[in-house]
């Protein structure tokens, strides 16, 4: 059978087909021979079905689609707008709020991305999601866009402005002048200008920091700074020595260094900024400036008489002397440090005050450090914006230009800036809403996580405290100013009078007068309004706040405004509960009353005694002292005198008094009467003008 067929097998050629089954075979003609080794019948007929059921069959006879399984083709859609989410940014267990990166003009995206410990990848995604092309990681940045990077990053940016190809000038330097308050600062620049500021302060105290130019006798120019003197303007005075190229520390020769002294020359150390001596109230008769010299010594300042490189310039500024010497030796301070600046270019400047006028809007006053601040550019200022819509000088006349070491008032910012805060000059309007509203995000979110790593601090102290600890109360207030550095110092003044009794949260705190919105949040939190150096509030504001029972405490001397906020503390406190003796008896003989009926009592002793000091009173509690030690106590059973019930005993009257059960009385022991009394705190002013709440 094998060779039969076979033979019949090679006489057929490949367009025949062998088909059937078991021992019947037929041929069919012009069919394409497969060879399919491994294929039987009943596969080869299954696969004739698929083919005309319409399924594509592959080479090797595989389906190739099945149903719901098989691939679709792709339509293509328009694409979709969708709101950027920033990357999630890998972090390590140190936050990256406390990071500071310098950041520059043209640096590279590989640099940028190694400063902020981020991915160039990341880098990249961010600076496209801001609108900005890139086509290599090697490609410039402008130094706005780094800190759009950085800000979104979360970390701190330190701009640096070079001066290569610029036009550099000399300048006028920029002199601070600090101190111990009324030692004569405003009093000293006064007489350097020839004017009257010092009069025009409220109290002789300078309430915030200003700045002006004076010109001196030999023709040059120099920016003065006035900062003030009282412990709670500790703030403004770091911010004098920010800006300033050399500090003026004014010494009274009558006084000598005080607090604020040794607290301006830290700023001033701080900062690396050259120190020149001024010892004011020489024409005192109790002046001695060879003592105050000696005082500076031993806090390390090295004067030139001692061999060190520190000036020292006796003056008086009521009799206008000494100012000469005065202004040759900040002019050579000022040759000796070979002050110089950039005129062109984008300005680089910093706000000393801001503030909210009624008319004008935002108002910010600046140094100009280098560069030129043209009217009409955009500006960024710490987390505000705006378009400067004049620029005027300290004699409130309008200017075109500001150059370097010129203090200036800008108008047409959309916010009121912080006091410190520097000014940024942008390409366009929406660059600079764009970094604006990055450094507001920046900002609360760097607030945010201070609030979330206090609270765990916090929640430990609480469990660290004994259940004894007195009750605290909390005062909310509201705190209103002329300008941002004052609101800053007042606030930061009013939270160091925080006391163990009393809590001082400062709900609200801004610039202008009290309004009627002020009014509103105080009746609905029951705050109490400050006010400081503001005019008073209109009638209608006076009669709402009446209306509602809500306080304004309006001052224009801070020492006043410390005083009264510190007498409301003490109002406000619960106090502390203390026993405190308020009587002695000494025991002069002991009666005892036995065999007393059951409608009577038990037994008595009774010890007659003589009040030898204060009052003895029945309601109080009374304790036995035996050779100084504390026998018993225990309350009042009876007291009475010459047979007769009373309530209290004065010095010097003998008495019979009964303690209860207390039996053990000897002659010569000592009973004290004890009450209980509510310790208020108390309000403590110094006279370096500190102020704090004892309890």
């Amino acid at each position: 059978m094998d060779s039969f067929m076979m033979n019949y097998i090679s006489g057929f050629g490949i367009n025949s087909v062998i088909c059937g089954a078991n021992e019947d075979f037929y041929f069919l003609d012009n069919r394409c021979l497969i060879r399919s080794f491994h294929a039987s019948p009943t596969l080869l007929s299954r696969r004739k079905e698929d083919a005309s059921l319409g399924l594509k069959i592959s080479e090797r006879g595989k389906v190739l689609n099945k149903g719901k399984f098989s691939k679709r083709k792709k339509e293509a859609k328009p694409p979709v707008e969708t709101p950027y989410l920033p990357p999630k940014l890998k972090r390590g267990a140190k936050s990256s709020s406390d990071k500071t990166i310098e950041i520059f003009e043209g640096m590279t995206i590989v640099e940028l991305a190694k400063r902020c410990g981020e991915s160039i990848a990341t880098v990249q995604h961010i600076i496209v999601n801001v609108g900005e092309k890139i086509d290599s990681e090697f490609d410039p940045l402008s130094i706005d866009i780094a800190e759009l990077v950085a800000m979104e990053i979360g970390v701190n940016v330190c701009r640096l402005h070079s001066d290569d190809g610029a036009h550099v000038l000399g300048r006028s330097p920029v002199v601070t002048v600090m101190g111990h308050v009324d030692h004569g600062k405003t009093s000293l620049l006064d007489a350097l200008r020839q004017t009257s500021l010092a009069a025009k302060e409220a109290g002789g105290i300078t309430q915030h920091l200003g700045a002006f130019v004076v010109g001196m006798q030999s023709g040059a120019s120099i920016t003065f700074l006035d900062t003030p003197g009282h412990a709670a303007f500790s703030a403004m005075r770091a911010r004098g020595a920010a800006v300033t190229d050399i500090v003026v520390l004014v010494v009274a020769a009558d006084d000598g260094v005080m607090p604020q002294t040794l607290e301006a020359m830290s700023h001033a150390k701080a900062g690396n900024v050259p120190i020149v001596v001024a010892i004011n109230k020489c024409d005192k008769p109790d002046a001695n400036p060879e003592r105050v010299k000696v005082q500076l010594a031993a806090e390390g300042l090295l004067l030139e008489e001692m061999g060190g490189d520190v000036q020292v310039v006796e003056v008086s500024a009521i009799n206008e002397v000494g100012l000469d010497k005065l202004e040759d030796a900040l002019l050579l301070q000022a040759e000796l440090m070979d002050l110089k600046a950039r005129v062109d270019g984008p300005a680089q400047a910093y706000v000393v005050e801001a503030r909210l006028d009624k008319g004008r809007g935002p108002l910010a006053t600046a140094i100009v450090k280098a560069g030129t601040l043209v009217c009409g550019q955009h500006v960024v200022v710490g987390a505000e914006w705006g378009r400067i819509r004049s620029i005027r000088d300290m004699a409130r006349k309008v200017i075109a230009e500001a150059r370097p070491a010129m203090p200036i008032e800008i108008e047409g910012l959309k916010g009121l800036p912080m006091a410190g805060d520097d000014i940024v000059v942008v390409e366009s309007e929406e660059r600079a809403r764009m970094l604006s509203e990055g450094r507001k995000k920046k900002f609360e979110k760097d607030r945010l996580t201070k609030l979330e790593e206090e609270r765990p601090k916090a929640s430990e102290e609480e469990e660290e405290e004994d259940e004894t600890k007195p009750e605290r109360v909390e005062v909310p207030l509201i705190v209103k100013a002329d300008v941002q550095g004052t609101v800053q110092a007042v606030t930061d003044a009013v939270k160091n009078l925080n006391s163990s009794q009393v809590f001082l949260k400062v709900i609200h705190a801004g610039v202008g007068p009290v309004s009627q919105s002020d009014i509103d949040m105080a009746q609905a939190c029951g705050a109490c309004i400050v006010g400081f150096n503001v005019r008073d509030p209109p009638s209608s504001i006076a009669l709402a706040a009446t209306q509602a029972k809500v306080k304004i405490k309006l001052h224009r001397v801070i020492y006043h405004l410390l005083e009264d906020i510190g007498n409301f503390i003490v109002e406000k406190a619960p106090g502390t509960l203390e026993t405190q003796v308020a009587g002695e008896a000494q025991v002069l003989n002991i009666f005892e009353l036995k065999g007393r009926s059951k409608s009577k009592g038990d037994d008595v002793k009774i010890a007659g005694c003589r009040v030898i000091d204060g009052r003895v009173t029945k309601s109080s509690t009374l304790r036995l002292l035996r050779s100084g030690e504390v026998v018993f106590e225990g309350s009042c059973a009876s007291l009475k005198r010459e047979k007769q019930d009373v309530e209290a005993v004065g010095k010097g009257n003998d008495c019979g008094l009964v303690i209860k059960d207390c039996f053990d009385f000897q002659v010569g022991d000592v009973i004290q009467c004890l009450v209980q009394v509510n310790r208020k705190p108390k309000f403590v002013s110094s006279e370096s003008g500190a102020v704090r709440i004892e309890c």
